[in-house]
């Protein structure tokens, strides 16, 4: 049984949580995903560090910024991005772009998820932990290719030092034994030195990082002289939306981005390049 004591923490607890996401939305006028992210922090604490409940946290002060539309590139711009890439940033970006991807579901491509031959990818365990299959841009292919061919060079010289394994998801690698030494699951991207892996302590070679293409696009982004804070989610925005440009089924890009429900992908159809809501000006009328 809890002591007075412990009781009077608790509640203390509680109510700094409450005066804690209150003033997230009041002073730090944050997203309503923050607040969210904030609560869900606390909610594991309890659950499972402090083995207790949360409880009811109904006087919560709740965030009502209202989401923002994503930012989206015009083709001619994303022409200018990627010409200022080069080499693994270049072809990443072009991933995100003409595939769809998020980034950390491009640096995380593994050689069993290419299909060059289908012109297929497959995403697996991306966000919400789902599956799905999207298209791999024909001009990508031959790069890929070559990529692939690097990639297995690195592979196999690792193997030839006695290394040569990497990380499987899922307990993967109790369940198929010497899988993570084979071809297949090696990354697509895979990063210029091993490094110790801070799960198992094995030293192995670690996909391309993310940040370094983050820095690579935002860098693109400057040198092109776009005025809009064009990130790597950006080429995924401008993927979807120049597919409903190009009149493409919503149901189908849905699919492609692989949104739980078509009310996230609904969100292009308000930043498609056709004016405001697709409505014709009258003074173009005139």
């Amino acid at each position: 049984m809890d002591s007075p004591l412990h009781s009077v923490f608790w509640r203390t607890t509680s109510a700094g949580d409450v005066a804690f996401l209150s003033h997230l939305a009041v002073d730090g006028n944050v997203a309503a995903a923050t607040q969210n992210q904030a609560l869900n922090a606390i909610a594991f604490l309890y659950r499972r560090v402090l083995d207790r409940e949360l409880g009811d946290l109904g006087s919560i002060v709740r965030a009502k910024k209202p989401r923002q539309l994503p930012v989206v590139l015009t083709r001619s711009e994303v022409i200018e991005l990627l010409s200022r890439l080069d080499g693994v940033h270049r072809l990443a970006a072009g991933l995100m772009y003409g595939a769809g991807l998020r980034l950390l579901e491009t640096v995380r491509l593994r050689a069993k998820d290419l299909d060059l031959e289908r012109g297929e990818l497959m995403i697996r365990n991306g966000k919400g932990g789902r599956d799905r299959v999207t298209v791999l841009p024909a001009r990508l292919v031959a790069p890929l290719r070559d990529q692939l061919a690097h990639a297995r060079a690195l592979h196999l010289a690792d193997l030839a030092e006695g290394f040569g394994s990497v990380f499987l998801p899922n307990a993967l690698a109790r369940k198929f034994r010497g899988a993570d030494r084979e071809w297949s699951w090696q990354y697509v991207f895979p990063a210029a030195a091993r490094s110790r892996d801070p799960r198992s302590g094995a030293m192995r070679r670690h996909h391309l990082g993310g940040g370094a293409v983050q820095r690579a696009v935002k860098r693109a982004t400057r040198e092109a002289g776009l005025v809009k804070r064009a990130s790597c989610h950006s080429l995924r925005h401008s993927f979807a939306t120049h597919l409903l440009e190009s009149g493409y089924d919503i149901r189908t890009v849905q699919q492609l981005l692989g949104h739980r429900s078509v009310a996230t992908t609904m969100v292009y159809t308000h930043v498609l390049n056709r004016g405001g809501l697709a409505v014709r000006s009258p003074l173009d009328q005139v």
